[in-house]
């Protein structure tokens, strides 16, 4: 049974800095492509970042550019959002998100691409 599980959100000041984490169970990671979604409240669910199947290319939203990092460890089953340089517009729930497939993982990232959601974590931004 497919299942991805987030952790790591918390409080985190301004400027700081977190890193999520992403359990994925009955499938193999580097098979699949695997992407973040945010959504805060008031506001539709966006795609963060996704890491493409195979080598792992990797997508990031013009507005996390430069600032996060998405990555993947095979052996563990894990797929890592990390996050530096927090502003208060980066609160949300973080959702891990298994996509249909590559085409999925490029430009925009639509919701209407995701397979199968995490239940989400939650990221505040506040001093």
């Amino acid at each position: 049974q497919l299942k991805v599980v987030e952790s790591g959100g918390g409080l985190v000041q301004p400027v700081g800095s977190l890193r999520l984490s992403c359990a994925a169970s009955g499938l193999t990671v580097e098979n699949y492509a695997i992407a973040w979604f945010r959504q805060a409240p008031g506001k539709e669910r966006e795609g963060v970042s996704c890491i493409r199947s195979g080598f792992g290319g990797t997508n990031y939203a013009d507005s996390v550019k430069g600032r996060f990092t998405i990555s993947r460890d095979n052996n563990k089953a894990m797929v890592y959002l990390q996050m530096s340089s927090l502003k208060s517009d980066d609160a949300a729930v973080y959702y891990c998100a298994v996509l249909m497939g590559n085409v999925y993982c490029s430009g925009y990232m639509s919701s209407a691409g995701v397979d199968y959601w995490g239940k989400g974590t939650l990221v505040t931004v506040s001093s």
